[in-house]
Protein backbone atom coordinates (compact mmCIF):
# COMPACT_ATOMS: atom_id res chain seq x y z
CA UNK A 1 0.00 0.00 0.00
CA UNK A 2 1.05 3.29 -0.71
CA UNK A 3 1.73 5.58 1.45
CA UNK A 4 -0.49 8.94 2.31
CA UNK A 5 3.02 10.94 1.31
CA UNK A 6 3.17 9.63 -2.17
CA UNK A 7 0.22 11.33 -3.74
CA UNK A 8 1.50 14.91 -3.07
CA UNK A 9 4.89 13.80 -3.97
CA UNK A 10 3.73 12.88 -7.49
CA UNK A 11 2.09 15.97 -7.62
CA UNK A 12 5.23 17.89 -6.68
CA UNK A 13 7.49 15.63 -8.85
CA UNK A 14 4.47 16.49 -11.98
CA UNK A 15 4.15 20.15 -11.26
CA UNK A 16 8.19 20.22 -11.33
CA UNK A 17 7.87 18.55 -14.68
CA UNK A 18 5.23 20.91 -16.42
CA UNK A 19 7.20 24.22 -14.88
CA UNK A 20 10.55 22.93 -16.50
CA UNK A 21 8.84 21.87 -19.42
CA UNK A 22 7.14 25.62 -19.96
CA UNK A 23 10.47 26.88 -19.26
CA UNK A 24 12.18 25.22 -21.73
CA UNK A 25 9.86 26.25 -24.22
CA UNK A 26 10.12 29.62 -23.24
CA UNK A 27 14.30 29.30 -23.57
CA UNK A 28 14.18 28.01 -26.77
CA UNK A 29 11.83 29.99 -28.04
CA UNK A 30 13.94 33.20 -27.08
CA UNK A 31 17.03 31.78 -27.98
CA UNK A 32 16.04 31.41 -31.54
CA UNK A 33 14.48 34.75 -31.73
CA UNK A 34 17.70 36.49 -30.49
CA UNK A 35 19.95 34.70 -33.26
CA UNK A 36 17.25 35.40 -35.85
CA UNK A 37 17.40 39.11 -34.68
CA UNK A 38 21.19 39.01 -34.44
CA UNK A 39 21.52 38.45 -38.61
CA UNK A 40 17.61 40.63 -39.15
CA UNK A 41 18.52 43.73 -37.63
CA UNK A 42 21.02 43.42 -37.36
CA UNK A 43 22.08 43.62 -33.77
CA UNK A 44 24.89 46.19 -33.85
CA UNK A 45 24.99 46.43 -37.28
CA UNK A 46 26.64 43.81 -38.02
CA UNK A 47 25.77 39.98 -38.61
CA UNK A 48 26.99 37.18 -36.40
CA UNK A 49 28.88 35.65 -39.60
CA UNK A 50 30.86 38.93 -40.20
CA UNK A 51 32.20 39.74 -36.93
CA UNK A 52 33.88 36.15 -37.71
CA UNK A 53 35.06 36.58 -40.61
CA UNK A 54 36.90 40.25 -39.69
CA UNK A 55 39.73 38.25 -38.37
CA UNK A 56 41.97 36.62 -40.51
CA UNK A 57 43.34 33.59 -38.49
CA UNK A 58 43.92 30.33 -39.03
CA UNK A 59 41.10 28.54 -37.64
CA UNK A 60 37.49 29.43 -39.35
CA UNK A 61 35.66 27.58 -41.43
CA UNK A 62 34.22 28.62 -44.82
CA UNK A 63 31.00 30.36 -44.62
CA UNK A 64 28.94 27.50 -45.35
CA UNK A 65 30.20 25.69 -42.91
CA UNK A 66 27.88 27.76 -40.33
CA UNK A 67 24.35 26.48 -41.69
CA UNK A 68 25.15 24.02 -39.20
CA UNK A 69 22.91 26.02 -36.88
CA UNK A 70 19.86 25.55 -39.03
CA UNK A 71 20.43 21.90 -38.05
CA UNK A 72 21.41 22.24 -34.79
CA UNK A 73 17.86 24.32 -33.68
CA UNK A 74 15.70 21.90 -35.44
CA UNK A 75 17.52 19.35 -33.13
CA UNK A 76 16.75 21.68 -30.19
CA UNK A 77 13.39 22.09 -31.10
CA UNK A 78 12.80 18.66 -31.52
CA UNK A 79 13.96 18.04 -28.30
CA UNK A 80 11.38 21.19 -26.63
CA UNK A 81 8.62 19.25 -28.32
CA UNK A 82 9.59 15.98 -27.08
CA UNK A 83 9.85 17.27 -23.70
CA UNK A 84 6.35 18.67 -23.56
CA UNK A 85 4.83 15.84 -25.43
CA UNK A 86 5.52 14.05 -22.78
CA UNK A 87 5.50 15.45 -20.01
CA UNK A 88 1.83 16.82 -20.59
CA UNK A 89 1.15 13.50 -22.24
CA UNK A 90 1.89 11.76 -19.06
CA UNK A 91 4.93 9.97 -20.52
CA UNK A 92 8.22 9.43 -19.03
CA UNK A 93 10.55 12.24 -19.74
CA UNK A 94 13.18 10.41 -18.31
CA UNK A 95 16.51 11.65 -20.15
CA UNK A 96 14.29 14.85 -21.60
CA UNK A 97 13.86 16.20 -18.26
CA UNK A 98 16.93 15.41 -16.11
CA UNK A 99 18.87 17.49 -18.75
CA UNK A 100 16.35 20.02 -18.61
CA UNK A 101 18.24 22.53 -16.39
CA UNK A 102 21.26 22.62 -17.90
CA UNK A 103 19.32 23.28 -21.37
CA UNK A 104 18.05 26.18 -19.76
CA UNK A 105 21.98 27.23 -18.90
CA UNK A 106 22.81 26.72 -22.47
CA UNK A 107 19.75 29.00 -23.90
CA UNK A 108 21.03 31.78 -21.58
CA UNK A 109 24.66 31.16 -22.80
CA UNK A 110 23.70 31.16 -26.64
CA UNK A 111 21.69 34.43 -26.39
CA UNK A 112 24.16 36.19 -23.91
CA UNK A 113 27.13 34.97 -26.49
CA UNK A 114 25.22 36.67 -29.42
CA UNK A 115 25.18 39.89 -27.51
CA UNK A 116 28.75 40.21 -26.85
CA UNK A 117 29.93 38.60 -30.07
CA UNK A 118 28.04 41.90 -31.84
CA UNK A 119 28.87 44.27 -30.00
CA UNK A 120 32.84 42.72 -29.88
CA UNK A 121 33.04 42.11 -26.24
CA UNK A 122 35.37 39.24 -27.10
CA UNK A 123 36.42 38.30 -23.57
CA UNK A 124 32.89 38.11 -22.48
CA UNK A 125 31.62 36.30 -25.40
CA UNK A 126 34.86 33.64 -24.35
CA UNK A 127 33.39 33.39 -21.11
CA UNK A 128 29.86 32.56 -21.93
CA UNK A 129 31.20 30.30 -24.69
CA UNK A 130 32.73 28.01 -21.83
CA UNK A 131 29.82 27.82 -19.88
CA UNK A 132 28.31 26.98 -23.06
CA UNK A 133 30.23 24.01 -23.45
CA UNK A 134 30.18 23.09 -20.01
CA UNK A 135 27.11 22.85 -19.69
CA UNK A 136 26.84 20.52 -22.86
CA UNK A 137 29.56 18.70 -21.79
CA UNK A 138 27.08 18.12 -18.49
CA UNK A 139 24.55 17.09 -20.87
CA UNK A 140 26.22 14.76 -22.68
CA UNK A 141 27.46 12.85 -19.77
CA UNK A 142 24.09 12.83 -18.38
CA UNK A 143 22.85 10.81 -21.49
CA UNK A 144 25.56 9.00 -21.93
CA UNK A 145 24.84 6.85 -18.55
CA UNK A 146 20.85 7.16 -19.86
CA UNK A 147 20.88 5.20 -23.50
CA UNK A 148 18.17 6.36 -25.39
CA UNK A 149 15.03 4.24 -24.38
CA UNK A 150 13.53 4.48 -28.17
CA UNK A 151 14.35 5.86 -31.54
CA UNK A 152 12.20 9.13 -30.81
CA UNK A 153 14.37 9.68 -28.09
CA UNK A 154 17.57 9.13 -29.54
CA UNK A 155 16.72 11.54 -32.04
CA UNK A 156 15.09 14.12 -30.40
CA UNK A 157 17.41 14.14 -27.14
CA UNK A 158 20.70 12.00 -27.63
CA UNK A 159 21.34 12.92 -30.96
CA UNK A 160 20.64 16.69 -30.98
CA UNK A 161 23.16 17.15 -27.95
CA UNK A 162 25.70 15.30 -29.32
CA UNK A 163 25.52 17.46 -32.57
CA UNK A 164 26.09 20.78 -30.82
CA UNK A 165 28.37 19.83 -28.34
CA UNK A 166 30.34 19.02 -31.38
CA UNK A 167 29.57 22.28 -33.30
CA UNK A 168 30.19 24.11 -29.85
CA UNK A 169 33.69 22.34 -29.55
CA UNK A 170 34.19 24.02 -32.69
CA UNK A 171 33.65 27.07 -32.21
CA UNK A 172 35.57 27.35 -28.76
CA UNK A 173 38.23 26.92 -30.60
CA UNK A 174 37.65 29.30 -32.97
CA UNK A 175 36.10 31.97 -30.22
CA UNK A 176 39.43 31.69 -28.64
CA UNK A 177 41.74 32.25 -31.47
CA UNK A 178 39.54 35.15 -32.48
CA UNK A 179 39.87 36.73 -28.88
CA UNK A 180 43.44 36.13 -28.48
CA UNK A 181 44.54 37.86 -32.20
CA UNK A 182 42.21 40.59 -31.39
CA UNK A 183 43.44 41.33 -28.14
CA UNK A 184 46.82 41.33 -30.29
CA UNK A 185 48.50 38.31 -29.28
CA UNK A 186 52.07 37.46 -30.67
CA UNK A 187 51.16 33.67 -30.25
CA UNK A 188 54.59 33.03 -28.36
CA UNK A 189 56.08 33.99 -31.40
CA UNK A 190 54.80 31.11 -33.19
CA UNK A 191 53.59 31.73 -36.77
CA UNK A 192 50.29 31.61 -37.39
CA UNK A 193 49.54 28.54 -39.79
CA UNK A 194 51.75 26.83 -37.07
CA UNK A 195 48.98 27.62 -34.68
CA UNK A 196 46.30 27.17 -37.50
CA UNK A 197 47.77 23.33 -37.81
CA UNK A 198 48.20 22.80 -33.66
CA UNK A 199 44.40 23.82 -33.32
CA UNK A 200 43.30 21.95 -36.22
CA UNK A 201 45.43 18.89 -34.15
CA UNK A 202 43.02 19.70 -31.23
CA UNK A 203 39.83 19.21 -33.47
CA UNK A 204 41.12 16.26 -34.90
CA UNK A 205 42.25 14.43 -31.25
CA UNK A 206 38.87 15.71 -29.88
CA UNK A 207 37.07 14.01 -32.12
CA UNK A 208 39.25 10.79 -31.86
CA UNK A 209 38.65 10.84 -27.79
CA UNK A 210 35.03 10.80 -28.35
CA UNK A 211 34.74 8.20 -31.10
CA UNK A 212 36.47 5.89 -29.07
CA UNK A 213 35.49 6.68 -25.91
CA UNK A 214 31.44 6.93 -26.96
CA UNK A 215 31.10 5.20 -30.51
CA UNK A 216 29.89 9.09 -31.09
CA UNK A 217 29.59 8.69 -34.92
CA UNK A 218 27.27 12.35 -34.73
CA UNK A 219 30.08 14.60 -32.79
CA UNK A 220 32.45 13.21 -35.21
CA UNK A 221 30.87 13.76 -38.19
CA UNK A 222 30.37 17.27 -36.79
CA UNK A 223 34.32 17.61 -36.60
CA UNK A 224 34.45 16.13 -40.04
CA UNK A 225 32.43 19.13 -41.47
CA UNK A 226 34.13 21.80 -40.01
CA UNK A 227 37.47 20.80 -40.84
CA UNK A 228 36.57 20.19 -44.55
CA UNK A 229 35.06 23.76 -44.12
CA UNK A 230 38.41 25.14 -42.33
CA UNK A 231 40.23 23.27 -45.76
CA UNK A 232 37.84 25.28 -48.36
CA UNK A 233 38.44 28.59 -46.67
CA UNK A 234 42.33 28.59 -46.34
CA UNK A 235 42.96 26.17 -49.32
CA UNK A 236 46.15 28.65 -50.25
CA UNK A 237 47.58 27.85 -47.05
CA UNK A 238 49.41 24.52 -47.56
CA UNK A 239 49.79 23.11 -44.22
CA UNK A 240 46.21 24.15 -43.14
CA UNK A 241 44.59 22.41 -46.22
CA UNK A 242 46.47 19.28 -45.94
CA UNK A 243 46.26 18.89 -41.77
CA UNK A 244 42.70 19.67 -42.35
CA UNK A 245 41.64 17.56 -45.37
CA UNK A 246 44.35 14.39 -43.09
CA UNK A 247 42.11 15.09 -39.68
CA UNK A 248 38.69 14.81 -41.57
CA UNK A 249 39.79 11.61 -43.59
CA UNK A 250 40.73 9.82 -40.54
CA UNK A 251 37.48 11.06 -38.60
CA UNK A 252 35.57 9.97 -41.75
CA UNK A 253 37.21 6.60 -41.59
CA UNK A 254 36.83 6.47 -37.65
CA UNK A 255 33.42 6.73 -37.95
CA UNK A 256 32.76 4.48 -41.07
CA UNK A 257 34.35 1.68 -38.59
CA UNK A 258 32.50 2.46 -35.55
CA UNK A 259 29.40 2.44 -37.59
CA UNK A 260 30.22 -1.12 -39.21
CA UNK A 261 31.11 -2.49 -35.72
CA UNK A 262 27.69 -1.18 -34.08
CA UNK A 263 25.61 -2.87 -36.49
CA UNK A 264 27.99 -6.19 -35.69
CA UNK A 265 26.75 -6.37 -32.27
CA UNK A 266 23.46 -5.45 -30.57
CA UNK A 267 20.40 -3.43 -33.57
CA UNK A 268 21.15 0.28 -32.81
CA UNK A 269 18.12 2.50 -31.43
Amino acid sequence: MSSPAAGPEVQKRTMNGVVLAVAVAVATIGMIAVNALANALPINGQGTGEVTLRYDVYFIPAGYAFSIWSVIYLGLIGYTVYLVWAVFGHRSAGAALAIAPWYLLTAVANAGWLLAWHYNQFPLSMLLMVVLLVALIVIYRMLAVRPAASRLELWTVHIPFRVYLGWISVATIANATITLDDAGWNGFGIAEPTWGVIMILVATALGLVMSFMYSDIAYAAVIVWALVAVAIRLSDTTSIFVTALAGAVVLTGVAVVTALRRRRMVPVL
